[in-house]
């Protein structure tokens, strides 16, 4: 945890020395207001790195978006030291669950024994008439969205345990019950090929009601992870053969998708939300004084 907040404050300044040489504002965030370092433990050691392990594959991912998009020398820089020391970090937590056996790993399935090729349409079924068993890669996509929604229920549900305003805290709670019902759908396709579907960690959140974090802090964290879960749906659902199994991905993306929206107006509406740099709006300006 240590290394993981050395290389945050770390990032924090290389981003912010960009910014301030182009004259760009650094956006405020959040400071220690934000942030109750003597509210009691709200979640365990096992949540902890469950949650490193998460971020930092989901890191992993945008950093590499971010470098695919840069152009500038020291730019392009800074995102591959950030992608090679997120790597780290991931390996370090890795290898800290497999030593203390927390480490929860995907179905096993029989090695194949020949190179087959598909000759029939009906591979791509699962609306209409019988379902082909499930692939590798769709397999180990239900598997790390069940980790993932399960890992954002204990969260939020700790969030709603410590909130002070009613509208956030109903606004988490109804959060929760989006990932149950998620965890659900992606469990069931696991157990109708008698595969195990992974655990949850809701005994992970402790009983505190002290607010480690503000309600301006929790609720752009969560619409942040429900961002990164849009994300890795579409990944997901660019490896999923089967019909019905796409179907579910989009169907649930729209569902979170509804669901990051409320959260931005509540945002917007408690005057939380910071307005990123955009484009100048050429109508302003060209319209008539």
């Amino acid at each position: 945890m240590e290394y993981s907040l050395h290389l945050s404050n770390q990032h924090l300044q290389v981003i912010s020395d960009i910014l301030a040489h182009e004259d760009i504002p650094i956006p405020h965030g959040f400071d220690d207001e934000d942030v109750n370092i003597n509210a009691r433990r709200l979640y365990s050691d096992t949540f902890f790195l469950n949650y490193m392990k998460d971020t930092a594959k989901q890191g992993l991912a945008l950093y590499a978006v971010a470098l695919a998009l840069s152009a500038r020398s020291d730019v392009r820089d800074f995102f591959s030291e950030c992608l090679a020391s997120t790597t780290e970090l991931y390996n370090k937590v890795a290898h800290v669950m497999l030593t203390k056996g927390l480490y929860i790993r995907p179905p096993y399935i029989p090695n194949a024994e020949s190179i087959e090729y598909v000759h029939h349409e009906g591979f791509l079924n699962g609306i209409f008439g019988d379902k082909r068993p499930l692939n590798a890669m769709e397999i180990a996509h239900l598997f790390a969205n069940i980790q993932t929604n399960a890992l954002g229920k204990a969260l939020i549900y700790g969030f709603a345990q410590t909130a002070n305003s009613d509208e956030v805290r109903k606004y988490f709670l109804r959060g929760k019950e989006i990932a149950h019902k998620q965890i659900e759908v992606f469990s069931s396709y696991l157990r109708d090929e008698d595969l195990p579907a992974p655990m949850t960690w809701d005994s992970d959140v402790l009983d505190s009601t002290d607010a480690p974090f503000s309600d301006k802090l929790m609720l752009f964290h969560i619409c942040g992870l429900n961002a990164a879960g849009v994300l890795n749906y579409g990944t997901a659902l660019s490896f999923s053969l089967r019909r019905d199994l796409a179907s579910a991905y989009v169907r649930l993306t729209g569902e979170i998708e509804t669901f990051v929206d409320d959260g931005a107006e509540l945002m917007i509406k408690n005057g939380w939300m910071e307005k990123p740099p955009g484009t100048v709006d050429r109508r302003v300006l060209t319209a008539k004084k």
